[in-house]
Parts: C-alpha cells; structure tokens; sequence
C-alpha cells in the first residue's frame, strides 16, 4: 500500500482527496496553488534564523504561546514519556515574528489558510448527510477569522549520538486541530500509521502539499473521519548530518465553535495542551 498524490487541478480531486483522507487519514496534492518558491525561500531563511544565537531573543511567551520553543522544552507526545527532537517557532499574525522574516512567513499563512478554507469545503461536500448534520455550522466557516490558527515552523537539528535513549524526531501522535496542511519537508522522514498497523512514508516530493486530519474533526464528525497517528523519524548514515525544516499549518476553528456535545474547540484545545504538558 502507498499514498497517491492526487491532481489538484484534476476534475475529481476533491473526491478523490476525501476518499484518501478517509481511508489513509492523509491527502497529498500535486499542482496546487502555493507557490514554491516563496516555501523553499521560507526554508532557507528560517534555518538560518535557527542556526543562529538570535532565536533566543524571540523565547516563546506562555501566556501567548507565540515565539520560539527551544530542545529542551519541547513537546512530549501524548502517550511517551521522552521529548522529542526538535526546536519550534509559533507564527500567529498577533504575534511576535523577526522583521526581517515576516513578509514571506505571513504572505505563506495567507495562501496556506485560503486553501485549506478549500480543502474543508470539500471535505464537507463529502461528508455523508448523516454526518454533515453533526456540523455545528460549515467546516469553513469554523476558521474563518480565526485567531487560533497556528504555524509552527519546525527545525529537526542535525543528530548527533547524544540523543536521549528512545528519543525521535517526532514521536507517534495526532494532531489537535481539524486539518493540517503541511507542504513537503525539505527532508524525508514522515510516516502515517495505516489502519492495519503498518507506517507508510509519506511522499516528500518537494512541491506536494500533505493534509492530514486531527482530533477535533474527528470529534465534529462522529469518528467519520478519523485523526491520523503520524511520526517522523530519525534520519540513518548520512542523512543524519543534515537537517529538516516543515512548515505545518495546524487548522484551529474560533474558540466558541461547538465542536459536539461535550467540547468547544477551546475546551478540547486546552484540554490536549494540558496533556502535553504545554500548559
């Protein structure tokens, strides 16, 4: 089994897009309409912004959660009880962003969240009707004009040897948000759990756009579209010198959205960060 990449620009890419969704928990698009460019500029413009000391004058606020997240408190995934191996950066348009990489950064927010609002609406245009009446209002609907929606500009450090017994990239989890758009890393290394059991990778043309589903569409949509268990793992011989930069765009609907009977999206939210630890 593999993941297909499907033609976003092909007469039946919506469906075609939600049927992989539903049976893999991941949809990868070719021919879509982010430009390139301006991801591969954002890659080499934020690895220098981690390979350098001023990452530390931006040092994530807790109140706010925007700013940069170093190694030593990074995520634990739900789940493990080992951090894993990886530095963070959180963009928000509120928030805190160095001048000199902001045009780029939110010029991507902008085009990244106008697909995804896309990418619900085929996604509810899907959803069978006995699902869809779940809905507290339409999918695109939920993010739109949200302040919730997060991109988290992720820096995979080289491994050295060092590294905590156990410890990955990025330890199996799901993620908490409705969708995940995430255009392919500048290095190999995701994979998703099949329902079998089995982790697939991912394919990491450069070029793709990856989508998965998280948590809280599953719970819109009664376990219909279930969240998709993903990890990235370390690098072997002499990939493990380089390093990996991802750029995933986590879809969070406005605090007030009513998600099902028992959350809104901000009482799942704080919930699962309570979990991790962040909060």
């Amino acid at each position: 089994m593999k993941l297909e990449t499907i033609d976003y620009q092909s007469s039946d890419s919506a469906q075609r897009f939600v049927e992989s969704l539903r049976e893999t928990g991941f949809g990868v698009l070719s021919n879509h309409p982010i430009n390139k460019e301006l991801v591969e500029s954002i890659y080499q413009e934020w690895q220098a912004f981690f390979n350098g000391e001023d990452k530390h004058d931006f040092l994530f606020k807790p109140e706010t959660q925007d700013g940069f997240f170093p190694a030593e408190i990074s995520e634990t995934a739900k789940g493990h009880s080992v951090k894993d191996i990886k530095e963070y950066y959180h963009v928000y348009p509120w928030g805190r962003i160095p001048d000199s990489l902001r045009s780029n950064i939110l010029k991507y927010y902008q085009e990244a969240n106008a697909l995804a609002a896309e990418l619900l609406s085929w996604v509810e245009a899907h959803t069978p009707a006995d699902v869809a009446v779940n809905y507290s209002i339409a999918l695109p609907k939920m993010i739109e004009d949200s302040n919730k929606t997060l991109l988290r500009i992720l820096h995979y450090p080289p491994m050295t040897g060092d590294e905590e017994l156990g410890a990955i990239r990025a330890a199996a989890h799901e993620d908490i948000n409705l969708l995940t758009v995430l255009p392919a890393a500048n290095e190999p290394g995701l994979q998703v759990k099949t329902k079998s059991g089995e982790w697939l990778d991912v394919p990491s043309d450069f070029g793709n756009i990856i989508i998965n589903i998280g948590d809280m569409l599953q719970e819109a949509s009664g376990g219909y579209f279930p969240s998709t268990t993903h990890r990235v793992v370390n690098p072997k011989g002499t990939d493990t010198s380089r390093s990996r930069i991802s750029l995933p765009l986590f879809l969070h609907p406005k605090p007030e959205v009513v998600l099902s009977e028992r959350y809104t999206a901000d009482s799942y939210l704080m919930e699962r960060l309570r979990e991790l630890g962040v909060i």
